[in-house]
């Protein structure tokens, strides 16, 4: 905030903790920003983490479903009123090209068994889009003209990629991840112009905005294609059935 704030000194500027891997400080945080405002322009569900070793949220769901999909579901939900209420509202739900190795493991969602780091994190990532794909397809039905969005960074510069393996004690891995910060990624501030695309730009819903040179790792953003499953309407339906269960959230659609 307060490099925000020397940059543009105009900027207005508030504070609000949030814990996505909690839903207590999910219900805190909405209760919060609903007590100060009375409507939502541009929700962006950013949060996440990436190939953890095996952790559980404070609710006990798997670290990375819970945080990456399940938190942002919560949020989405507690906030839509909000979103209905603005014209041109946009939901922009920020996934990762992981989503093409991830499945719905409907049999073993929290991983209970035989986990995998990366398969988590492609589960959550695809979560996000399936999400993104149902809620464009609900607000659409109910004749609402908020949009949901996807988008994704490419391959940024940033601490993510070094945080599981400092985490499982793999300095290896660390090194690897950090030479493929410095030979392969674009810097932080290019990993951000697919969001702000996907938030500003005139858009219909449900499209999905990534960067377009290098096999999607990095260079300017345009609207890009995820894998077909990503839009699978039955497994959509069934996600968010099973989100509404474990998070408690009701959508008022």
């Amino acid at each position: 905030m307060e490099r925000i704030q020397v940059e543009v000194p105009t900027a207005s500027l508030v504070s609000l903790p949030l814990d996505l891997a909690d839903l207590s400080s999910v219900a805190a945080f909405s209760d919060a920003f609903r007590s100060a405002h009375r409507q939502l322009d541009i929700l962006i569900n950013n949060a996440g983490v990436m190939a953890l070793p095996k952790r559980r949220t404070k609710d006990g769901f798997e670290m990375q479903f819970g945080t990456n999909h399940l938190g942002h579901f919560a949020l989405t939900g507690r906030l839509l009123d909000l979103l209905l209420a603005t014209p041109g509202s946009r939901v922009v739900n920020v996934s990762s090209m992981a989503h093409q190795f991830g499945r719905i493991r409907f049999h073993d969602l929290q991983w209970e068994w035989r986990y995998s780091s990366w398969g988590a994190y492609g589960q959550s990532k695809l979560a996000n889009l399936l999400f993104t794909h149902e809620l464009n397809r609900r607000l659409q039905q109910v004749g609402k003209n908020t949009i949901s969005v996807a988008c994704h960074p490419g391959w940024a510069a940033t601490n993510l990629q070094e945080t599981g393996p400092k985490m499982a004690g793999s300095k290896l891995m660390q090194g690897l991840s950090a030479l493929g910060n410095v030979v392969l990624a674009q810097d932080a501030a290019a990993g951000a112009l697919p969001t702000l695309f996907a938030a500003v730009e005139p858009l219909k819903g449900d499209e999905y905005v990534g960067p377009t040179s290098m096999l999607g790792w990095r260079g300017s953003p345009e609207v890009v294609e995820p894998f077909r499953k990503a839009r699978d309407s039955k497994v959509s339906k069934r996600l968010w059935e099973v989100s509404e269960d474990l998070t408690g959230v009701r959508y008022a659609l």
